[in-house]
């Protein structure tokens, strides 16, 4: 039986598979992406799901699909997705995360990646696997493969924490809002024993997201810990989406701090112990991350907005560090793979071994006004953007992630297309918020003219 009935274009993404339970993935279709999977990779393949009602039938019926290809599963229950870039870097096999992220309770997904947690996306594999469920998997001849059962999360905590020396910080008091996602989860395990004392919020697992959605990208999610934290006298908040790769962090004040900050501040403890190492920041992110990056030695590199492209400069440039604006860390110790986890870590260390509050910490990385990214619906984005270029003829720009201006003083714009709708996603940042919001104001209007 093909999957002729189904749109595949539709589920099957540029990183990942997701869809509606039920009405566009179920247990049969998640079984064939096993069996495609399996003969795709031709290796043993990790197996973690998150807490959605669906996730673990899904997880079974993708293990049957593995196997019945000949190829072993190692099969290790709950857990965050970068619990599956451990699995695949540290057991060198083939992980696949049943998952949907930070979507609402009615989608479910599947995330792959290869031996040593390298990436699958659509052109490293996805279209491939689309091939084999539109022609129909073809029967296997052979011996089926075994399933056991693993759990690695204790052996991830015991890599994190080596990676990371927390044991020896001042103690410090952490909210936690897992939004009722994995994060909660994977904390309990990783903090456990160390001087932290966590206040947890929504550790709760349930794929019904009772409380608020598990993306901390929306400032409406993150509420909930701001008020935590000024309550219960927290020295930082850490808010984790629903699989737990992405973390975002608030400081005692309940203020969250730009990402571009944390990408800043981890590069720095990554230079002093790979002097000279490249580190990736993408085009949106702060002018003050390749500055800062560049003061203390190291040698930054700039790539587009997605993983993707972030994980091949990474590889190109043999890159320590690589962060992005929207709360993915990428670490060449953890395989190059984005973990949210280990950005925590990081900070916390910085936190625990400076006698100041984060506030004051990060404001040594914040050195810029930004607009945050706002979105405009157009006509035509590529005349838009070749219409702004001409206005701005006369500046420097470039043309690596849809448009980036230069303006005199050290502000700066960048207007890029989205790819699955027709809008634009404008980003500024300027020294100042009179300047930002006069840029911003100047831009928004000669796009939506």
């Amino acid at each position: 039986m093909g999957h002729h009935m189904r749109d595949l274009s539709k589920l099957i993404k540029a990183y990942d598979i997701r869809g509606l339970v039920g009405e566009e993935i179920d247990a049969e279709f998640v079984r064939d992406v096993g069996a495609g999977f399996a003969r795709l990779v031709g290796t043993s393949v990790a197996i973690v799901h998150d807490m959605r009602p669906s996730s673990e039938p899904f997880a079974m019926a993708f293990a049957d699909g593995v196997t019945s290809q000949g190829q072993d599963v190692i099969y290790c229950g709950l857990g965050s997705t970068d619990l599956v870039y451990y699995a695949a870097g540290h057991l060198d096999v083939a992980g696949a995360v049943i998952t949907a992220s930070h979507n609402p309770a009615r989608y479910n997904g599947i995330k792959l990646c290869k031996p040593g947690a390298a990436p699958v996306g659509q052109d490293t594999g996805l279209a491939e696997i689309r091939t084999t469920l539109e022609t129909g998997i073809p029967p296997f001849i052979g011996t089926l493969g075994t399933i056991t059962r693993r759990d690695l999360a204790p052996e991830y905590a015991t890599y994190l924490r080596e990676l990371v020396d927390l044991s020896g910080i001042r103690p410090l008091r952490v909210a936690v809002d897992a939004a009722n996602g994995m994060g909660g989860y994977m904390a309990q395990r990783v903090f456990d024993g160390l001087p932290l004392e966590i206040v947890p919020m929504y550790f709760e697992l349930d794929g019904t997201f009772p409380n608020h959605e598990a993306n901390p990208l929306d400032p409406a999610n993150l509420v909930d810990l701001q008020r935590k934290v000024r309550e219960a006298g927290a020295d930082i908040g850490l808010a984790f989406d629903g699989d737990a790769d992405r973390c975002f962090v608030v400081d005692e004040n309940g203020d969250p701090v730009p990402p571009s900050a944390i990408v800043a501040l981890i590069a720095t403890r990554e230079l002093a112990k790979s002097p000279g190492a490249a580190i990736v920041y993408n085009a949106i992110t702060s002018r003050a991350v390749p500055e800062i990056i560049t003061e203390h030695g190291g040698t930054p590199a700039r790539t587009r907005v997605g993983h993707t492209f972030m994980k091949s400069l990474m590889v190109e440039q043999d890159a320590v560090f690589g962060g992005e604006h929207s709360g993915h860390y990428y670490f060449r110790d953890f395989w190059r793979a984005d973990t949210g986890m280990l950005a925590a870590m990081h900070v916390l260390a910085a936190l625990g071994t400076a006698d100041r509050p984060l506030s004051a910490l990060v404001a040594d990385y914040s050195r810029y006004v930004a607009s945050g990214e706002i979105n405009s619906e157009v006509a035509d984005a590529a005349e838009t953007l070749a219409a702004i270029e001409k206005h701005f003829q006369g500046a420097e720009t470039d043309r690596l992630d849809g448009l980036t201006v230069q303006l005199d003083g050290g502000a700066w714009f960048n207007l890029r297309p989205s790819n699955t709708e027709p809008l634009l996603r404008l980003n500024v940042e300027a020294p100042d918020v009179e300047t930002m919001a006069r840029i911003r104001d100047d831009v928004l209007a000669l796009v939506r003219s």
